[in-house]
């Protein structure tokens, strides 16, 4: 109907299971490669000590992030001006394709400096691809979703966060379970290996989909922007929405501060200063049970938004991070298991007030026809700067200064940023996105919506 967008309910499911998987391919890497950090150093820096091992082990997770900027820059601008479908369609490929070549390089005992040298090649295009990958995927669900139920429909990207990482972790615990032997030459490679099957499912599925309705309306001017015009328009994004991209940009560092304080930075911090806890597994099974947690509660929460608004959500989310991030901390070293899952609960929680709400709120920052641009520049160089390299300032802070409440420190700071933003912030709940015609999920809603502007109209 004109004027209104209408996506039926099973053409919605299937947006949302196309977007989710690239999101699994992206975090089942990331739960391997934390997970598997210590027998990572093992293979690919063996000559090193302890403390480096730890520190170069974080170093090759993070040298991902430093291309992610450039992958946004890349490929939001390229989203923008041929489709959000066909873009997915490649960084899915290049995304599982690096995670997979990953099971087959040689050790360092095979082949020297080459074996970490072949691993940072490979986290490059991972990063270069998970920068058009995410912001893409928010874009994608949040302009298929009707506007009445964004916030649910948005919330399941991190269902596929959350299935990626434990997949991740449940497979590292299976191998670690392995003998030592196995797995120092061919164990730790079978978790990798499983990217491909994961990856080839990802573009089928989005193969099989059309573009999104709100792309659709802008399609023929998107169409007409020459290739060259890419920096133009990063420029033109830069200047026009400088406000939505620092907001959006905030926010990014609060969620993801915490986000990967948890999921990256713990199992390196387990390692290294609480080793009772890594003792036969507990760690990987604390990992798995605040995973199956937010298994349980996101879409939930997700809805909730929905009913009381984006903005209430994110609050108490930053307000549990600036009160707990120091207690949450301090649990986390204890010897005694209940405590430290207590602990690991509490930013859990914190975690579920922004990973349930931000995919459907970013994208509603940006008018359509500079959606996945604006939000590819302002989530990719926000993450890239401070989340995914929280790993290597904590655990460098730790080892420099002897102080262990370094996550707590850290994750007041992503907290104190985070409020910050929300007070520019506008509530996004229930309402159309910038530049995108109202959403709804069936024809009848269309008419009474019309009915009811048409009326709005006759009033005034």
């Amino acid at each position: 109907m004109k004027d209104v967008n209408v996506t039926h309910p099973g053409v919605v499911k299937r947006a949302v299971a196309a977007a989710m998987v690239g999101n699994i391919t992206e975090w089942y890497d990331f739960g391997v490669f934390a997970n598997l950090e210590a027998t990572i150093g093992d293979v690919f820096l063996a000559p090193a000590g302890d403390t480096m091992k730890t520190i170069g082990t974080a170093i090759l997770f993070a040298i991902a992030f430093t291309v992610r900027p450039f992958g946004g820059l890349f490929f939001g601008p390229l989203g923008d001006r041929i489709g959000r479908t066909k873009v997915l369609a490649i960084t899915v490929i290049l995304m599982a394709a690096a995670t997979f070549l990953i099971a087959f390089i040689p050790d360092y005992g095979t082949i020297g400096l080459a074996a970490p040298l072949i691993m940072v090649f490979l986290r490059l295009v991972q990063g270069f691809s998970t920068g058009g990958e995410y912001a893409g995927a928010m874009t994608f669900i949040a302009e298929y979703a009707p506007d009445k139920r964004r916030g649910f429909f948005g919330s399941f990207l991190e269902y596929g966060t959350a299935i990626g990482y434990l997949m991740g972790a449940i497979m590292s615990l299976g191998v670690s379970l392995m003998p030592h032997d196995f797995v120092m030459s061919w164990g730790w490679r079978i978790p990798f290996l499983l990217a491909g099957p994961i990856g080839l499912v990802g573009l089928y599925l989005r193969m099989k989909l059309e573009e999104t309705p709100a792309f659709q309306a802008v399609a023929k001017e998107s169409e007409a922007r020459e290739g060259s015009q890419s920096l133009k328009e990063l420029k033109e994004i830069a200047v026009r929405f400088w406000k939505p991209i620092l907001i959006c940009g905030a926010l990014v560092v609060c969620w993801n501060g915490v986000n990967y304080v948890l999921t990256t930075t713990m199992p390196a911090y387990f390692n290294s200063y609480n080793k009772p806890i890594t003792e036969n597994h507990v760690s990987e099974y604390l990992q798995i049970g605040a995973l199956a947690v937010m298994l349980f509660i996101i879409p939930f929460i997700g809805k909730l938004s929905d009913r009381i608004g984006r903005k209430p959500v994110m609050f108490t989310g930053v307000g549990l991070i600036i009160v707990l991030a120091i207690p949450s901390t301090l649990l986390t070293q204890s010897s005694s298991i209940p405590t430290v899952a207590i602990g690991m609960l509490m930013m859990t929680v914190m975690l579920l007030c922004f990973n349930t709400t931000s995919p459907s709120t970013l994208p509603s920052l940006f008018p359509t026809e500079v959606r996945y641009g604006g939000l590819s520049v302002a989530f990719n160089i926000s993450i890239s700067a401070f989340c995914g390299t929280a790993t290597v300032i904590i655990t460098s802070l730790i080892a420099a200064t002897g102080d262990h409440n370094w996550p707590g420190y850290y994750l007041i700071f992503v907290g104190l940023l985070g409020l910050v933003a929300l007070f520019f912030m506008k509530e996004s709940a229930n309402r159309p996105m910038q530049g995108t015609p109202p959403s709804v999920s069936t024809e009848e809603e269309a008419r009474e919506l019309v009915e009811a502007s048409q009326q709005a109209a006759d009033k005034a």
